[in-house]
Parts: C-alpha cells; structure tokens; sequence
C-alpha cells in the first residue's frame, strides 16, 4: 500500500530549507525510497511550511528515515525551524488522478468500442489533434473523428493501455492494440490481415476535458502487416 508522511513545520528561513532539500536529494541519490515530494506554503501563513512526501510503503519511509542522510538533514532542518516540526503518517486509502480516469475512457469509449461522439463529451470545443498519420499535423474534433473513424473501421482496433502516467494537465498513456485489415486503407482494399502494434498518446487536459492529443503509431509497420510496402 502508498504510504504518505506529511510534515508540517514553521520556518522564516524557507529559502533554507529548500537548499536543505536540494542537498538531501542529492545525498541520498541511489539510496532514498521517497518516490515523490510536494512543497508548500500556507498563502494566509508564509512561514507555515508543509512537505507530502510519497513511499510505495511504510515500511519503505522507515528504511528511508535510517539513513545517516535523513538524519543529518533532520537535525539542521530543526535549527532552521521556529518549532520542532510535526509529522503524520499515512496510510494511502485512495489515489485517484482525475485526468487519467478520462483519458481511459476515451480509449475505451470512442476507439474500443467506437462511440465517436463520446469524443464531444470527454474534448473541448478547440479540441486539436497531432498524428502524422492524419491529413494535417494539427486538426480540429470534427476533422479527427472523421479522419480516425477511417482508420478505426479499416482496422477494428483494440487497444490495451500497458501504462499510464500523469503530471500536472498532461496523461501519457503506452498503447498496444490488434485488429484486422477489414475495410479499406489509404487506397489498400481489404485484405483480412490480423494487425498488431504499439503506439503512445499524450493528452493535455483543461478544465475537466481533453484539450489536446499527440498520437503517435508505428504506421510503417502497420504498412507491412497489410502488404501495402516491402522493407
């Protein structure tokens, strides 16, 4: 289970505890178990300090509190403090990114089973999409469901998300899919060919919605699967 330890501390020397958590980055490089750090800074209090730091456990947070490291950065990290700082563990009940939940569904709504106008629903109106194998490395919703409703019912695509990672607005997702060569293709009839392939898509995301999508695919293996070119 993550596992989550909140520090909360009171300190006029914040510029000094950044620098002591630059260096205890530093010195614990290949050593520390923390996976991730968020600083911040009470706007209504400035000296009020409170640092979340990420563990995949607590048993992995106790390995990372017995480092010499940690400790000596601890004991400077009290002399800059106006008060011995406070400390709460926790265990990660729910961990849920948002913008990850809707980049699924797209995946799994408008490709998976090709409910094309769920794309209205999940994009913003200004919705842009860049995949070189679209006519124009930048595209409009309506002009990508059109485009994509092409090459999905050529194909019969099913994508699998392998991996999915997600920092501020952007969710980047490592695709796999199969299908078959059902329907024509760029001027290839159909020619019943079973397809396989991998592929990532980026998403940024605004207000609750997919503002923009990079896509990118192996279309020159996907050419060779279905005869189209001979490498």
């Amino acid at each position: 289970m993550t596992f989550v330890q909140v520090i909360d501390c009171r300190t006029h020397q914040a510029e000094k505890l950044d620098s002591l958590m630059d260096s205890w980055v530093k010195a614990t490089q290949g050593k520390r178990t923390a996976t991730h750090s968020i600083v911040g800074r009470d706007r209504s209090d400035p000296a009020h300090v409170v640092e979340i730091v990420e563990f995949p456990s607590y048993e992995e947070a106790m390995r990372n509190s017995h480092l010499p490291e940690t400790d000596r950065i601890f004991q400077e990290m009290l002399r800059i403090c106006d008060e011995a700082p406070t400390f709460t563990d926790l265990d990660v009940s729910r961990d849920e990114q948002l913008n990850t939940g809707m980049a699924r569904t797209f995946v799994e709504e408008v490709i998976n089973r090709r409910n094309y106008d769920v794309a209205d629903a999940l994009c913003t109106p200004d919705y842009r999409e860049h995949d070189p194998a679209l006519s124009s490395y930048g595209v409009g919703l309506a002009r990508a469901k059109e485009e994509n409703r092409e090459i999905l019912e050529a194909f019969r695509p099913v994508l699998t998300v392998e991996s999915m990672i997600a920092e501020g607005d952007l969710v980047c997702a490592r695709l796999s899919y199969t299908g078959r060569h059902v329907g024509p293709f760029k001027g290839v009839e159909p020619t019943d060919r079973e397809i396989t392939g991998t592929g990532h898509v980026t998403f940024r995301c605004e207000n609750g919605k997919i503002a923009e999508g990079w896509w990118n695919w192996d279309d020159l293996g996907l050419l060779r699967q279905i005869g189209a070119v001979e490498i």
